[in-house]
């Protein structure tokens, strides 16, 4: 058994944990990494204490043995009570898993600018401002997106977060599940990697992704912390 384990679930390699690892590892917590791009086995996750499912190119309607298993895990971690943290496309496969509907945008929302130049931001809602999981947090706040599709909450969701391009932005499911549509996990060297590798950010000038991030690294970082420590904490006491 991993009861005191954290279960992070890779869609594909180059969209690795990135900061979310590296705070584990401050907060001495023990977690395990399964990649489902090189065919390892989405393990139970009411083995664990807590579950992360990380981004990815598929999409959550896809019919894929792969996608269908994932669907069936998540919505088993959920129905167990488990804390759940989505980002992207773990965000669209929760939804889906739970009764509502994953579809295209009608911007692809590509880097750290929106189609006007400015900063992608999210809103809080007012249920987001009383939310745990944004405790500490400023309203709006930046953050990198790397998403063609959207989600349409179902039964029992609840909207965190609203943009401008894309309006559901985070949700809630019951009471400790949340989908991110926006990556909190960045870091310089995962961006790196991304710009190399993905096929959206080829269309975007790689020196002014770079430079977006250190402008905002301080305010991004502080963010990212403090909502990963918030979901930290959550963990711990749901399953203590």
């Amino acid at each position: 058994m991993n009861g005191k384990k954290v279960l992070i679930v890779k869609n594909i390699d180059r969209e690795g944990p990135g900061f979310i690892e590296a705070i584990l590892k401050e907060n001495d917590i023990p977690y395990d990494i399964f990649d489902l791009s090189k065919g390892q086995i989405f393990p139970d996750p009411t083995d664990y204490m807590s579950l992360i499912v990380l981004g990815g190119p598929d999409s959550a309607n896809d019919s894929t043995l792969k996608m269908k298993n994932e669907i069936r895990r998540i919505r088993e971690a959920v129905n167990f009570g488990l804390p759940y943290l989505g980002i992207c496309l773990g965000a669209q496969t929760l939804v889906k898993a739970m009764g509502g509907e994953v579809h295209k945008n009608f911007i692809k929302e590509i880097g750290w600018r929106d189609p006007e130049g400015n900063y992608f931001e999210m809103e809080l809602t007012d249920e987001g401002k009383n939310d745990q999981i944004f405790k500490g947090i400023k309203s709006p706040m930046r953050i990198f997106h790397l998403h063609g599709e959207t989600v349409k909450l179902g039964h029992g969701m609840s909207l965190l977060a609203t943009g401008k391009y894309c309006k559901n932005q985070v949700i809630k499911v019951g009471g400790s599940a949340y989908g991110f549509q926006g990556h909190l996990e960045l870091t310089g060297s995962l961006l790196d990697e991304w710009i190399l590798k993905d096929p959206d950010l080829k269309s975007v000038n790689a020196d002014s992704l770079r430079e977006d991030f250190n402008n905002i690294k301080e305010e991004y970082g502080r963010n990212r912390k403090k909502i990963l420590t918030n979901f930290l904490e959550l963990t711990l006491r749901v399953r203590a």
